[in-house]
């Protein structure tokens, strides 16, 4: 009983996590935000439903748990690789953020006291 209420928790906490990432990547103004939503949402939903298949299988004694978990490895490691990837490539096309850029301390107007 432990277990299956284990289950549905990290099912549903999966689902929740990747429907806000969804949602992130409808709602969200540019490519830059519309990148980093998705990507950490639904990367913790998708591991969260991993989790559970393992447990659930793993409970049974007749799942290859080490195929979830080898493939939750994978998804942590190339998930922040792959934005990283396409957050460079969209800088090197000079695709416009909504964010204003950042003031250059060189060039501020602020009277530091000197």
């Amino acid at each position: 009983m432990l277990i299956e209420l284990t289950v549905a928790a990290l099912l549903l906490l999966g689902a929740g996590f990747a429907l806000v990432g969804s949602i992130a990547l409808a709602r969200l103004p540019d490519f830059y935000t519309r990148l980093h939503g998705p990507t950490k949402a639904t990367t913790l939903g998708v591991g969260a439903t991993l989790l559970a298949s393992a447990l659930y299988l793993g409970s049974d004694g007749a799942g290859d748990t080490p195929r979830e978990l080898l493939v939750l490895v994978f998804l942590f490691a190339t998930a922040p690789v792959s934005a990283q990837l396409l957050a460079s490539a969209a800088r090197h096309l000079a695709v416009k953020s909504l964010a204003p850029p950042p003031e250059d301390a060189a060039d501020s107007d602020v009277d530091d006291g000197h």
